[in-house]
C-alpha cells in the first residue's frame, strides 16, 4: 500500500504495538476539554485539519466558553507544533504518545479511491459536511496504519455514522463517572433499640468501624432497629453519626411556612441550612421539591441583618454557558424570565400575591396589622405609588412577589454567560438544571464562589437535552462524584414526588 507522507499523513514514525491505539479527535472533544490532548496516555493522537478549520471559525466568539476553549486549543497546538516540520511529521507528547495533524489525500487531487473511501461515499455522499470529512480522515488513518483507530467524539450522531462505515467510535471518557448500579437515596444502618434510644437522647452515636466502612463524609442515612423504629442521621466521619439539625419549618420574609414532607426532603433541608456545607448537589425527578425547597431554604437564611447571606442568586443554563443572550430584547431579568419561570412560580407559592386595596381603605387597617421589621426592609419600600384618582374603584396594580424581591436586591438573577471573572461573596447561589452543563462549565461556576457563600446544584440526570453530555458525563453527576466525601460538600437524592399524585405518576410511568 502506498505510504502518503509529508503534510498528507500522520507521523511516519507513529508508534505501532499490540496495545497502542490511534485516537482521532473530533472538534467537540477539544472544545469540551482543551487538555484532552494530554489525556490519552501513550497512544497516538491524530487531529484532522478540518478540526483546525472549525476551531478557527469558533475562536472569534469573545464572550463564550467555546471561543475561549478554541483559543486555548490553538495555544496548546502552537506550543506543541511550532514549525512546518513538526506539523508535517508529528511530534512526541510528554505522556509518551504522539500527535499528528491529518490531511486526507483521498479528498484531494480529484478524490483518490480506496475501499474505505468508496464505502464512505456510498453511505455518506455529502463530503462538503465537516463531520463527514472528519470521518473520512479517520478512515484514512485506519487504512494506513496497523494500530486500532478510534474516532473520539461527543456527538452521538457522528459516532453512529462512523460505525456505519466500519470505523470504531466512542465518547470522550476521561470525565465520565464510573458506571454504577442505581443507588438508593440513602442507606439503612441496623441498630438495636437501646442504641437508637441513646442516639435520640444524646443526639449522636458511634456506629462502629464495620458499619461506617462504606459511608462517606456527610452522607445521609437512616438508623433502623429490629422493631421497625427509625431515626434519620448524617455521617460525620470516624464512625460518628448525628441527628439532623432542621427547624420545624422554613419561611421567606413575609411568606408562608414550608415543612419537609418526606425523609429525603428532611435530608435536603438539613444540608441547605448547614453553614459548614458550602456545596450541595441534589438529584431529583420532576415534582420532588428541588426548586421550592432550595429557594425556601435560601430565603429563610436571608431574613434579617444577622443573616449568613446578603441575598440569593439564581441561575440555570438557559442557553448553555457557551452562548450569548445579549441579542435578546429587554433587561437581563427580562431575558432570563422565560427560563427562570419555575423560580417565579416557587416565589408565588412561598409569598402569595394579594391584591392591594385602595389607599382610603388600606389606611383603616394599618393600626391593626403591623409589619415586621425584616419584611419592611425588603417589601416596605416596594409598594407602588397610588394611581391618580379618577373616580373609578380600580385597585392598584398587583406587584408580584418576585418583582419586589428583585427590586430589593434580595434575589439576584445571574446569567451564566457572564459569570466568568466574578467573585460571588456572601450569596446563596442556586444553579438549576445543572445536568445540562459540562464538567468544565460547572467548574467555571463553582470557582466563582467566595468565602461566606454557598452553592446548590440541582437537576435530574435522567433529563438531558445537551447533545454533548449524558447521564455519566454531565457536570452535576461529575461534580457529585468528584466532591463526594469532602467536608464542605454534601449530596441528597430526592425520590418521592410531592407536587401531585398525577405529576408523580407521569414522572414514573411516562
Amino acid at each position: 500500500m502506498e505510504n502518503h507522507r509529508g503534510a498528507h499523513a500522520p507521523n511516519p514514525g507513529i508508534r505501532v504495538a499490540a496495545k497502542i491505539k490511534t485516537f482521532v479527535l473530533d472538534t467537540n472533544v477539544l472544545l469540551h476539554d482543551p487538555q484532552s490532548i494530554y489525556k490519552f496516555e501513550d497512544n497516538n493522537l491524530a487531529i484532522p485539519v478540518e478540526v483546525l478549520e472549525e476551531l478557527d471559525a469558533i475562536k472569534g466568539e469573545q464572550s463564550t466558553e467555546r471561543g475561549r476553549n478554541a483559543r486555548r486549543v490553538h495555544r496548546i497546538l502552537q506550543e506543541l507544533l511550532p514549525d512546518s516540520r513538526s506539523m508535517h511529521e508529528g511530534v512526541k507528547l510528554p505522556n509518551g504518545g504522539t500527535l499528528s495533524i491529518i490531511i486526507n489525500p483521498y479528498l484531494m487531487d480529484g478524490g483518490r479511491s480506496s475501499p474505505a473511501m468508496d464505502r464512505l461515499r456510498s453511505i455518506l455522499p455529502d463530503l462538503a459536511k465537516k463531520d463527514n470529512r472528519i470521518i473520512a480522515a479517520a478512515l484514512f488513518v485506519q487504512e494506513q496504519f496497523p494500530p486500532p483507530t478510534i474516532l473520539v467524539t461527543k456527538d452521538v450522531n457522528v459516532q453512529l455514522k462512523a460505525r456505519a462505515v466500519g470505523l470504531e467510535s466512542e465518547d470522550y471518557l476521561n470525565d465520565k463517572v464510573p458506571e454504577t448500579v442505581e443507588e438508593a437515596s440513602y442507606r439503612d444502618i441496623p441498630v438495636n433499640l437501646y442504641e437508637l434510644q441513646r442516639f435520640c437522647s444524646e443526639g449522636q452515636f458511634d456506629i462502629g468501624p464495620e458499619a461506617a466502612k462504606p459511608l462517606y463524609l456527610n452522607e445521609y442515612l437512616l438508623l433502623r432497629s429490629d422493631e421497625g423504629k427509625t431515626m434519620p442521621a448524617r455521617y460525620y466521619g470516624d464512625g460518628l453519626v448525628r441527628r439532623l439539625k432542621i427547624p420545624d419549618f422554613v419561611k421567606a420574609p413575609g411568606g408562608i411556612t414550608i415543612r419537609a414532607r418526606n425523609l429525603e426532603q428532611q435530608f435536603f433541608l438539613d444540608a441547605l441550612l448547614d453553614d459548614s456545607i458550602h456545596m450541595l448537589t441534589c438529584f431529583g425527578k420532576a415534582g420532588t421539591g428541588k426548586t421550592l425547597l432550595s429557594i425556601a431554604g435560601a430565603l429563610h437564611q436571608t431574613h434579617d441583618d444577622q443573616s449568613r447571606y446578603d441575598g440569593v442568586s439564581i441561575s440555570r443554563p438557559v442557553i448553555a454557558l457557551g452562548k450569548d443572550i445579549g441579542f435578546l430584547p429587554g433587561t437581563l431579568e427580562e431575558k432570563m424570565k422565560p427560563w427562570l419561570q419555575p423560580y417565579y412560580d416557587a416565589l408565588e407559592v412561598l409569598i402569595p400575591s394579594k391584591p392591594q386595596k385602595e389607599p382610603q381603605f388600606a389606611a383603616k387597617k394599618v393600626s391593626k396589622k403591623k409589619h415586621k421589621k425584616h419584611d419592611d426592609r425588603y417589601f416596605g419600600a416596594m409598594t407602588p405609588p397610588p394611581a391618580a384618582h379618577n373616580g373609578s374603584h380600580n385597585s392598584l396594580p398587583l406587584v408580584k412577589p418576585y418583582e419586589r424581591l428583585l427590586k430589593s436586591g434580595l434575589v439576584e438573577i445571574e446569567a451564566l454567560a457572564f459569570i466568568r471573572g466574578r467573585s460571588i461573596a456572601r450569596r446563596f447561589f442556586i444553579l438549576d438544571e445543572a445536568q445540562q452543563l459540562t464538567p468544565h462549565e460547572v467548574k467555571t461556576v463553582i470557582t466563582r464562589i467566595s468565602e461566606g457563600s454557598k452553592i446548590v446544584l440541582i437537576g435530574d440526570p435522567a433529563q438531558i437535552d445537551n447533545p454533548y453530555v449524558d447521564s455519566r458525563s454531565n457536570g452535576l453527576v461529575y461534580c457529585h462524584n468528584r466532591m463526594k466525601g469532602q467536608a464542605v460538600a454534601a449530596h441528597v437524592k430526592l425520590m418521592k414526588g410531592e407536587r401531585s399524585k398525577l405529576a408523580e405518576l407521569a414522572a414514573d410511568l411516562l
